[in-house]
C-alpha cells in the first residue's frame, strides 16, 4: 500500500503566504481562515436570525456590512446571503459547524478552498484599490463590504480599518491574476 504525504498549498501554489512590500503598503496572501456561504430560506428569516445570534454572538449584518464577533465574521454578500469567516485551526469543518446550528433555516456551503484572500495594509492601500475598481474606497468605513470587479474578476472588498487595511477576496482559480493586478497597480501607484 502506498502512503501519500500530501501538503496543502495556498492559492498562489506556495506553502507559505506571499508577501509583497512597497513604500506605505504591504500585500499579503492570507491563510488560516475557514469560509462558508450561508443563504437564508424563504419564510425562515426569524429562525435563521435566532440561530445565527446564538452561534455568532452578533446580529446578521445589513447590506454592505460586516459583523464581527469573538470567533466569527459575517459578511453580507447579497439579499439573504452571507459569507462566514472563522479561524481555520478551530473551524476546519466550518460548513458542518454552521449546518448543525442553523439546520433547515438556511443553506450552507463550504467555501474555504474556493477563494483567495489578500490583505492590503498601509496608508497607500486606497491609492492601489482606486486604480483597480470602481469603489470609492476612501469613503469606506471599517466594516463596509462590497462586491466589485478588479481586472475583470468578481471580487469582494472589505474595509477592515478605514483607509489603512482592506481584504480582497477573489476566486482561487484566478488567484495569480488577482495577485498580478494588485502588485502591478501597487508598482504603478507607489
Amino acid at each position: 500500500m502506498v502512503e501519500h504525504q500530501l501538503k496543502s498549498l495556498l492559492p498562489l501554489s506556495t506553502a507559505t503566504p506571499r508577501v509583497e512590500r512597497f513604500d506605505g503598503l504591504c500585500i499579503v496572501e492570507t491563510a488560516g481562515l475557514a469560509l462558508a456561504s450561508l443563504a437564508g430560506r424563504r419564510g425562515r428569516t426569524d429562525e435563521l436570525d435566532r440561530a445565527c445570534w446564538s452561534l455568532f454572538g452578533v446580529a446578521m449584518p445589513a447590506p454592505g456590512r460586516v459583523a464581527s464577533g469573538p470567533l466569527y465574521s459575517v459578511i453580507w454578500t447579497g439579499p439573504e446571503q452571507w459569507f462566514v469567516e472563522a479561524p481555520l485551526a478551530t473551524h476546519e469543518d466550518i460548513a458542518r459547524i454552521l449546518k448543525d446550528k442553523i439546520r433547515d433555516a438556511g443553506s450552507v456551503t463550504e467555501q474555504t478552498d474556493g477563494w483567495a484572500r489578500f490583505e492590503l495594509t498601509g496608508p497607500r492601500a486606497c491609492d492601489v484599490l482606486e486604480r483597480l475598481c470602481a469603489l470609492n474606497v476612501r469613503r469606506m468605513q471599517t466594516g463596509d463590504a462590497s462586491r466589485t470587479l478588479i481586472d475583470h474578476l468578481g471580487c469582494l472588498v472589505i474595509c477592515r480599518s478605514q483607509s489603512q487595511q482592506f481584504s480582497v477576496l477573489g476566486l482561487r482559480s484566478a488567484a495569480r491574476s488577482l495577485h498580478h493586478a494588485l502588485v502591478t497597480a501597487a508598482a504603478s501607484a507607489i
